[in-house]
């Protein structure tokens, strides 16, 4: 887990150097809460400090005033239509990341939810920091505490993905919120990748880059407490099956589950084994 002092701004602004950093927040119907995130940004991180050249808020088709607020508030705001104008029509998270990168120019992406309520500058240093520490990393994904009294999160995470990359992607157990919405990459990176359209492009990214430039290059930085918008099970379960179907759908044709006891990894390193074991049908036994 990569760590970096607020302290250390300087250094991380002259390691920056000449590269540009664009900051996407994708966006539909969030009037409420995009205005004090986008004020936040511009004053926190691009005039106050020089680190953001860039701010967009790609609007999603909105039906409130989300455009509207997040304009007022100083933010680039790019409706979809004019990325699918030019590219084609899509639908879904994926498809709204992919027109981010679209339309935005940055060396660095780095990509914030616009339902975000306890967003703190520090967020986006911390994302930048291991990218510029050391250019092997091309991805930081967010860890955070999100509050139990406040609908917790992870369910996803913990019910579809990690048994899944337990089982089939190893390498990628250890991450602790693959699917937070809070993450930074390389566009050089990004740029060479399919963009999943649904809920899986987080983990469909994952799978990706650790094919490509090996799960080294995924690095984890801790960002505190995150509070945001809950999502009733309902509509987790969609995303879920788009998650699910995502990665089973990346494994290699053929593959079955591992020959050696199959076991469910946690970030922290323990393995809890999975009882898989079968009794005969009692039908055999008679007599």
């Amino acid at each position: 887990m990569f760590e970096m002092e607020d302290c250390a701004l300087d250094v991380l602004l002259a390691a920056k150097g000449t590269s540009t950093v664009s900051l996407c927040i994708p966006c539909r119907d969030e009037a409420a809460t995009i205005g004090p995130l986008v004020s936040v940004i511009r004053h926190e991180l691009m005039r106050k400090v020089p680190l953001v050249d860039e701010l967009i808020v790609l609007d999603d088709r909105s039906t409130d005033d989300s455009a509207a607020v997040a304009d007022s508030a100083g933010a680039t705001v790019v409706p979809i239509e004019a990325i699918h104008a030019r590219y084609g029509e899509g639908h879904g998270k994926g498809n709204v990341l992919w027109c981010s990168l679209a339309a935005s120019s940055g060396d660095f992406v780095v990509w914030v939810d616009g339902d975000i309520t306890s967003f703190e500058p520090h967020w986006i240093t911390r994302l930048l920091a291991p990218m510029l520490d050391d250019e092997s990393v091309a991805l930081v994904k967010a860890v955070f505490h999100r509050p139990t009294q406040l609908g917790g999160g992870g369910r996803t995470t913990e019910l579809v993905a990690r048994p899944l990359f337990s089982l089939y992607y190893p390498e990628l157990a250890g991450l602790h919120q693959p699917l937070t919405g809070e993450y930074a990459g390389h566009r050089s990176v990004l740029e060479q990748l399919p963009f999943v359209q649904g809920w899986g492009v987080e983990v469909a990214m994952l799978i990706d880059i650790a094919r490509r430039h090996g799960p080294e290059a995924i690095a984890q930085i801790d960002l505190g407490v995150r509070e945001h918008r809950h999502r009733g099970l309902h509509a987790l379960s969609v995303q879920a099956a788009e998650v699910l179907a995502t990665m089973l759908g990346r494994v290699p044709a053929g593959t079955l589950l591992p020959e050696t006891a199959p076991t469910l990894l946690r970030p922290d390193g323990s393995a809890v084994p999975l009882n898989l074991s079968e009794r005969p049908p009692l039908a055999w036994l008679a007599g």
